[in-house]
């Protein structure tokens, strides 16, 4: 007889959402009746022919007071030190997956972290080529011998909603570093969307053409190089050049098309959560993907709701500002701006706190806050704002643009004046422009612009955030205009010489270029 188990997400320290049912599941013998007991809650169920089973507990009121769960069949399993409250999922890349010992002041926020009814369930597991049942991974119960390993952002983010509901919060974690979203959505979903067809033509054909024995060959070569390049480097005191990363090493941690979802998202259904938190899109600003992420970000929030058969609440993480990514950057931040067209979704805005030199910014601390600013204030319905100001919509009248903005009680510029604004005419030549708050709205002119038709705001990946509101949350970055973009593959630092690149152009049909 097989011995029943339990998915490793019921397990000692979780957290079980309230209000709403709580599907446990497991596996054991075709046909064993296994009976599942919580609190006051007894279910039983028989195993079907795969030897899985399911119950759902009835939904529970939050409670910080430790429960026992446990699953009876031929055998007996407990887990123990379960408490109900705010469960959440987060997930991307290397900005989620950042512990929080890389975060700013983390001296200060170890000692402050003896926090029990937090608890965070990190995801082990890899990629697959096919959706998967199960997942590795336990749950964590904060304190400061172990807050070091959290994600940062995500147990920012949790401790706000922790102080502010008095409820037990459980966080899990499932994300990559450099990892694309084409990895986190299904290749089925992808392959179904006509504006996907020609990324992921390009991608998969890219996949078929890599050969392991000649890609290790090159990377051997490659790195040889690159040690004899980096000694000398040391001796005349200059900057080491960036190590080749292996390539199949690379592939095999970011998965094919779909393979994170497979191997890191399909085992957590359906788990029962409150919602979700996405901080991902670096990976995605390169020429070949940026202008594909407009259509990505939409498909991924609609096919994990789909899996988990609810429209959860999800937000993600608008990217900071950082130098030397170029347009690609503005395009995926601008993508993540026309994705809040989506009910029930929110954005972070986070131009203010990023480095120019550091993909990695440390203040995760600001970053966890305003997603829970979104979340208490739109999905737990505290009255407070959630987001900085965003574009409403604009009109032109004699020769300025004037332009509204939702969320923008106490509209103001930031040190007095406002920056970053450009305005152009037909003939699409942007002009710096003089912008100003009148009557809760910001007027936008140029007098070399006569006839302006178009604005954009912070259109620049290290852009400076000017005009924020009451709440002290800043803008988004944005544009009236659709005209083509032109991308160029962005510097990599430190710079080395290597051969030029061709631009390419984005436009409301993207091409594909080569990947690079």
């Amino acid at each position: 007889m097989a011995a029943v188990r339990l998915h490793p997400l019921f397990a000692e320290n979780a957290v079980f959402q309230c209000d709403k049912p709580v599907p446990v599941w497991g596996w054991a013998d075709m046909g064993e009746e296994v009976a599942v007991t919580f609190a006051d809650q007894s279910k039983t169920v028989k195993a079907d022919e795969q030897g899985k089973w399911m119950v759902k507990l009835d939904a529970m009121k939050a409670s910080a007071i430790p429960g026992v769960l446990t699953a009876k069949g031929t055998n007996t399993i407990t887990a123990k030190n379960i408490l109900v409250g705010e469960v959440w999922l987060g997930s991307g890349q290397s900005n989620m997956a950042m512990t929080v010992n890389r975060a700013k002041d983390f001296e200060k926020e170890k000692q402050a972290a003896e926090l029990p009814q937090i608890r965070m369930f990190t995801v082990k597991s890899t990629p697959s080529d096919k959706p998967q049942s199960i997942c590795e991974g336990q749950w964590v119960e904060c304190s400061p011998d172990t807050v070091a390993g959290f994600s940062a952002t995500a147990y920012f983010f949790g401790r706000e909603i922790h102080r502010e509901l008095k409820l037990p919060v459980g966080i899990i974690n499932s994300s990559v570093g450099g990892t694309p979203i084409d990895s986190w959505i299904s290749a089925e979903a992808q392959r179904a969307s006509a504006d996907l067809k020609p990324l992921i033509a390009e991608l998969e054909g890219n996949a078929k053409v890599l050969d392991p024995a000649m890609a290790q060959a090159q990377y051997e070569k490659q790195l040889e190089r690159w040690e004899a390049l980096s000694k000398q480097a040391r001796t005349e005191g200059k900057p080491v050049p960036r190590k080749p990363q292996n390539p199949l090493e690379v592939r095999k941690r970011k998965g094919n098309i779909g393979g994170l979802y497979n191997g890191k998202i399909a085992p957590l259904v359906p788990y029962a959560l409150r919602g979700v938190l996405w901080y991902q899109g670096e990976a995605n600003t390169t020429p070949q993907k940026a202008s594909f992420y407009q259509y990505q970000l939409p498909l991924l929030v609609n096919e994990w709701r789909g899996q988990w058969g609810e429209e959860l609440p999800f937000a993600w993480v608008q990217l900071p500002n950082y130098a030397n990514r170029a347009d690609g950057w503005c395009l995926v931040r601008e993508a993540m701006l026309k994705t809040l067209k989506l009910p029930k979704t929110g954005m972070a805005v986070t131009i203010d706190v990023g480095e120019a030199k550091d993909i990695h910014p440390k203040n995760k601390q600001a970053v966890g806050q305003r997603l829970a600013l979104w979340a208490l204030g739109s999905v737990y319905g505290k009255t407070r704002e959630f987001s900085g100001p965003l574009l409403d919509g604009h009109d032109v009248e004699k020769g300025r643009v004037v332009l509204s903005f939702t969320h923008a009680d106490g509209l103001t510029a930031k040190e007095g004046e406002l920056k970053e604004f450009l305005i152009a005419g037909e003939d699409r030549q942007w002009k710096p422009a003089k912008a100003e708050i009148v009557d809760g709205k910001v007027q936008v002119s140029n007098p070399e612009v006569p006839a302006p038709v178009a604005v954009r705001y912070a259109w620049k990946d290290n852009c400076l955030a000017t005009l924020f509101n009451s709440a002290g949350l800043p803008a988004s970055p944005f544009r009236t205009d659709d005209w083509p973009v032109k991308l160029e593959e962005p510097p990599v630092r430190p710079v080395r010489a290597k051969a030029a690149k061709p631009s390419t152009t984005v436009s409301e049909t993207p091409k594909v270029q080569p990947q690079q």
